[in-house]
């Protein structure tokens, strides 16, 4: 199945972020309505730009992006969060999704774009994959005691 043609802008109202959280919620079931709202207004002060795909009146895919700059990258994208929700899937939709968060980084002057996905996710490194992706480094993490 095709994916229907589709818009992709910034969630930035209240209504628009809270229309995100199905989608979400699939990728970081930890994630509670209750906190929703406000835990994403934080994020977006900190540069946190959420993405949403609407199609078929709904919303079928999210991502959430934050731009950087270091010495060993230069100027990046990073993808914190990317999810085609799970009633949409294999409709093309994360590919339009993709390609447009590609697109978007390509014309904001980025040399590279990144995401972390978790090991479990096989099915998503076959999509990342095929977006030509590389597995191009480990990423460590280490779980700290906040104050």
């Amino acid at each position: 199945m095709t994916a229907t043609q589709c818009i992709i802008y910034p969630a930035v109202t209240g209504p628009d972020i809270l229309l995100c959280f199905p989608a979400l919620q699939q990728l970081r079931p930890q994630l509670r309505i209750e906190t929703f709202l406000p835990t994403i207004h934080r994020q977006q002060s900190l540069g946190y730009v959420l993405l949403m795909m609407q199609a078929e009146e709904k919303t079928v895919g999210v991502a959430g992006c934050r731009f950087g700059e270091t010495l060993a990258r230069g100027k990046y994208l990073n993808i914190d969060d990317f999810v085609t929700h799970a009633d949409h899937r294999g409709r093309g939709y994360g590919r339009q999704l993709f390609a447009w968060i590609v697109n978007w980084a390509e014309l904001s002057g980025c040399a590279q774009l990144h995401l972390d996905s978790g090991l479990r996710l096989t099915g998503a490194h076959r999509f990342y994959e095929k977006q030509k992706m590389s597995f191009a480094s480990r990423h460590y993490s280490r779980k700290l005691k906040p104050a």
